[in-house]
């Protein structure tokens, strides 16, 4: 198996965990008897259990070499989805939610990090693809769930198959990485990293992005609901939408990247999304508001790639620069659905997404951030081969 290849089936996995689990959520409720405000909680827990745990594992990855910390976190990923099935009580979900979540932040790390140095082994860039066939795996999985969702399969029966078949997929694929490890003389990870001011300006797009992503994907079904009269059906259809055109924009994103440069892509992605944002606004029945948050997962899509693929170059040590923005982005992720909430309760819906379009504006302005480094700051295209050891997290 070719060095591309695995990564890709790594992220492909990855993603197939989180689809598992999203499509039986409503089974953990049901069989916990949790209200909202407790079932909200525990899907918190989730975010801060990566946003503490992701800035130790580019450490981890130095210390034991990017391929074994990557299968071992691929593992244990695979590992966590059982416990949030099998928990007896609330307190049982958030412990395992916790772990979960620190489980996927720092698997998220290091196999971006792989990602970034087999991307300079090839010399071409292949991060934006890797992500869409997180969507791919997110998807497939999601379906997978769907049809045990309705056949009434015992969600512990159906984690364990699944986990079962995803680690063994994932430790397959983990044959295939990158023999990759840091030089002597390459100074250690901090044991927590934090992201210096260089890395603070690239996370900033990475922020924008990820938020517009966060809000669209939690809040478009409701949007289209309460502001369109949208029925459930077509509501429901408008995440399917938003997560086919994103995942469909990041597999052709690498060659967007080595035709115009990264700093265009964003600016161009920035631009659609902004129209995007207006169309859903000012949509008043269900086609254009689906219309606009399609144009919206089109328009973020390549972003957070090309973020990680920049922070590479612009930390203390590669694996710095990308757990740094990483954790930025969790940031987001962490609060754009809650933010959007608050301001759609407070001032209205076409209010709350009035803002967001304003966030990837921002982004938009924001792109020269990535023109530091290597051919406009990520590994674009022409970009030549260059050893690093770098870490960051994976796409929603």
């Amino acid at each position: 198996m070719s060095h591309h290849r695995a990564i890709a089936a790594v992220f492909a996995v990855h993603g197939a965990v989180a689809g598992t689990l999203a499509t039986r959520i409503p089974w953990i409720e049901h069989r916990l008897d949790l209200g909202p405000g407790v079932l909200g909680l525990a899907l918190l827990c989730p975010s801060i259990g990566a946003f503490l745990a992701m800035p130790t594992a580019s450490r981890l990855a130095h210390r034991i070499g990017e391929r074994p910390a990557v299968r071992i976190l691929i593992g244990l990923w695979c590992a966590v989805l059982l416990p949030p099935a099998l928990s007896p009580a609330p307190g049982w979900l958030f412990a395992a939610m916790l772990l979960y979540g620190a489980a996927a932040g720092m698997s998220d790390v290091v196999m971006n990090g792989h990602a970034v140095n087999v991307e300079r082994h090839l010399g071409r860039p292949i991060m934006s693809g890797l992500h869409g066939l997180w969507c791919v795996g997110s998807m497939l999985a999601g379906g997978i769930g769907v049809v045990a969702a309705h056949g009434r399969v015992d969600a512990r029966i159906h984690f364990g198959l699944m986990a079962a078949a995803l680690l063994a997929a994932g430790l397959l694929a983990g044959r295939g990485l990158l023999a990759h490890r840091a030089a002597a003389d390459a100074p250690a990870p901090r044991r927590y990293t934090l992201p210096n001011r260089a890395i603070l300006g690239i996370g900033l797009v990475g922020f924008c992005a990820t938020f517009a992503e966060g809000a669209s994907a939690d809040w478009s079904a409701v949007y289209l609901t309460e502001v369109t009269g949208a029925g459930p059906g077509v509501a429901a259809a408008s995440f399917t939408g938003f997560m086919a055109f994103m995942a469909a924009t990041r597999m052709v994103g690498d060659r967007l990247v080595r035709a115009f440069g990264p700093v265009r892509v964003v600016r161009c992605g920035g631009a659609t999304a902004v129209l995007g944002g207006v169309l859903v606004v000012t949509a008043r029945t269900p086609v254009p508001g689906i219309a606009g948050f399609a144009l919206i997962g089109i328009g973020v899509a390549t972003v957070l790639p090309l973020v990680f693929a920049a922070a590479g170059d612009r930390g203390r040590t590669p694996g710095e620069g990308v757990a740094g923005v990483a954790t930025i982005t969790y940031l987001s992720v962490l609060t754009a659905p809650a933010v959007t909430g608050w301001l759609a309760e407070g001032l209205s819906y076409p209010a709350a997404f009035g803002a967001i379009t304003c966030v990837v504006a921002v982004m938009a302005l924001s792109a020269g951030r990535l023109a530091a480094g290597r051919d406009g700051g990520g590994s674009g295209a022409g970009a030549a081969p260059e050893p690093a050891a770098a870490g960051g997290p994976a796409p929603r």
